[in-house]
C-alpha cells in the first residue's frame, strides 16, 4: 500500500513529491527541517506533520505568516486526501488513498480531561459485543433440500494473538484516580496549546508520540524524542503537568 505523500508546487508547477516516511516531519526555511522551503515568507520552523498509521495531523509551529489549509488558517488540522496546505506562494497537496482511522473530532479532544468520553466508549463496546452475541445465537437458515452437500471447510489458520486491553490511570491533578481504557486506534492526551500526545493502538503494542508543545512527554523519568515510543506495563507518563500510569489489563 502506498504511503501518504505531499506534492510541493509553486504557481501550479510541481517541484517534488515527498513521501511521509517518518512519523514526524517538520516544514520550514531552516536546513534542518525534513521539508525545507527556502523562502522568506516561510518561518524557520513553520509547521509539522505527524503521521500515525494511516492518519496525518498538521500543526502550525507559531509561524509568522500562518499555515492555511484549503484557504482557511489552521493551528491544528486532521489532514484528508486532497487537502492543500498553503505556505506563502507554495502549496503542499496531501495525497493519501488509504482508509483513514480517525475523525478530526478525535484529534481535537483531550480524552483524559473528559470522563464522559470514557463512559461513551464503554457503552459502544458493550453495544458491539451484544450485537455480536445476538448474531452468534441466531439460528442458521435451513438448507435447500436439493442443494448439494457443502464441501468440508479447509482447516483455518491459527488467528494472531489479540492485543490485550490497556488503560491509563491519572495519578495527579484534579482527575486523580480516573481511568481511561485505550479502546480507540488513537487516543489523544494532554491539554491543547500546552502539551498533547497520542497513544496509538497497534498490533505490536501501544505507542506514544508527541504531537504538540515545546516539551516532549516523559516516560519513567526519561524525556522522549520525536519518534514513537512503545509503552510497557506500569510505565508512568508525565504530560502537561499530569502524571498517569499505563497498565495492561490482560
Amino acid at each position: 500500500m502506498d504511503k501518504a505523500k505531499l506534492i510541493l508546487s509553486m504557481d501550479g508547477l510541481v517541484l517534488k513529491e515527498i513521501p511521509l516516511a517518518k512519523e514526524r516531519m517538520t516544514i520550514g526555511r531552516k536546513p534542518h527541517n525534513d521539508i525545507q522551503i527556502d523562502n522568506l515568507a516561510i518561518s524557520g520552523e513553520h509547521a509539522v506533520v505527524v503521521t500515525i498509521l494511516s492518519d496525518s495531523f498538521l500543526e502550525d509551529m507559531g509561524s509568522t505568516n500562518g499555515t492555511f489549509v484549503n484557504g482557511q488558517q489552521v493551528k491544528k488540522h486532521f489532514l484528508q486526501n486532497g487537502d492543500t496546505i498553503e505556505l506563502g506562494k507554495y502549496r503542499l497537496k496531501y495525497v493519501n488513498e488509504a482508509p483513514q482511522q480517525s475523525q478530526a473530532a478525535d484529534f481535537e479532544k483531550t480524552m483524559i480531561m473528559r470522563p464522559d468520553t470514557m463512559r461513551k466508549a464503554a457503552e459502544q463496546m458493550a453495544a458491539s459485543k451484544s450485537a455480536a452475541d445476538a448474531a452468534a445465537l441466531r439460528p442458521a437458515p435451513p438448507a435447500h433440500p436439493t442443494a448439494p452437500p457443502a464441501p468440508a471447510p479447509a482447516p483455518a489458520a491459527p488467528a494472531p494473538a489479540a492485543l490485550p486491553l490497556a488503560s491509563i490511570q491519572v495519578l495527579t491533578g484534579g482527575n486523580v484516580g480516573k481511568e481511561l481504557e485505550l479502546v480507540k486506534t488513537l487516543t489523544t492526551l494532554g491539554k491543547p496549546g500546552v502539551q498533547v500526545a497520542v497513544i496509538a493502538r497497534r498490533p505490536q503494542g501501544y505507542f506514544i508520540t508527541h504531537v504538540e508543545g515545546a516539551h516532549f512527554p516523559i516516560v519513567d523519568g526519561k524525556t522522549l524524542g520525536a519518534e514513537a515510543h512503545k509503552l510497557e506495563d506500569n510505565d508512568v507518563i508525565e504530560l502537561a503537568g499530569v502524571k498517569m500510569q499505563f497498565f495492561i489489563k490482560g
